[in-house]
């Protein structure tokens, strides 16, 4: 077990950025303080029942601390995450398959620009082989919003930006916040339980005492390591997934990495002196 004191710690550094969302956008405390609740009524319900034996309310409150009314009420609420992480990935498969698939590539291997129907290919062509049941229109529109994908002329599209990041859009963002902070908080998860030698990368490079006038080369340069990264991962994955039609009896893992940029301010002063500070974690 490890010590209610490291927890309570990790806990806190995880809830002030969310916090600070959280008052930024109105978000009273009350509100977060039924989603923790609710989401412990959840995770105890779902995970944490004896083998054999149906969950009880009376066993959830045991384990969680809430009284037994409480739990009764809390498991009977909706859920609130309304958000459909399956319709992001499929958006987001189509715009890496655009990159990848050397029916939809010119020459060079760059996107060509695709008619959305008629003579192929086209985005409807592109639509229906990657993502299946999804309307190529709804994708299409999708991919505009989020700034992917931009109108040339007429019915011809181009992809305007590599990878499904919807940096103009703040709902879209912080329905990412939901589901990539959570993936990582789960990989550190897996590595606490698990033997080392089992364990899921999970690395970070971070120097904290940089003059200001190397942070934007820094910034384009890992943004560039960071973008082939992916592509290359990108590419090895799509040639390894399986057609969303293929028999449901065959087991099937979630893979992926995940790369993000950290920007703020330093906790020394331009007079500090000392040694550059660095922590590496791999």
């Amino acid at each position: 077990m490890i010590a209610e004191q490291h927890l309570l710690r990790a806990a806190r550094r995880i809830l002030l950025p969310l916090v600070r969302i959280m008052l930024r956008n109105g978000i009273a405390s009350d509100a977060f303080t039924e989603l923790v609740r609710k989401a412990y009524v959840d995770v105890a319900d779902d995970e944490f029942g004896i083998p054999g034996k149906k969950q009880t309310v009376s066993r959830i409150s045991v384990i969680t601390g809430l009284n037994r009314k409480e739990v009764a009420r809390l498991r009977g609420m909706d859920p609130v995450d309304g958000g459909d992480e399956r319709w992001r990935n499929r958006a987001a498969t189509v715009l890496g398959a655009w990159e990848l698939d050397p029916a939809f590539l010119d020459r060079k291997g760059d996107p060509l620009e695709l008619k959305f129907a008629g003579a192929s290919p086209s985005f409807s062509d592109l639509v229906k082989k990657h993502s299946g049941d999804m309307q190529p229109r709804a994708v299409l529109d999708e991919l505009i919003r989020v700034g992917s994908v931009e109108s040339v002329e007429g019915e011809r599209f181009r992809m305007s930006r590599r990878g499904y990041e919807p940096s103009g859009d703040p709902e879209a963002m912080i329905d990412i916040l939901g589901v990539d902070a959570a993936e990582f908080i789960e990989t550190i998860d897996f590595n606490v339980q698990n033997n080392p030698d089992e364990s899921l990368m999970q690395g970070k490079v971070l120097y904290n005492n940089v003059p200001v006038e190397h942070e934007r080369a820094f910034l384009d340069f890992s943004r560039r390591q960071g973008r082939k990264l992916i592509d290359e991962l990108n590419h090895w994955l799509s040639e390894r997934d399986l057609p969303k039609d293929s028999p449901e009896s065959q087991p099937r893992r979630t893979l992926g990495v995940g790369i993000f940029q950290i920007n703020k301010p330093s906790p020394f002063g331009p007079e500090a002196t000392g040694d550059r500070k660095a922590e590496e974690a791999e």
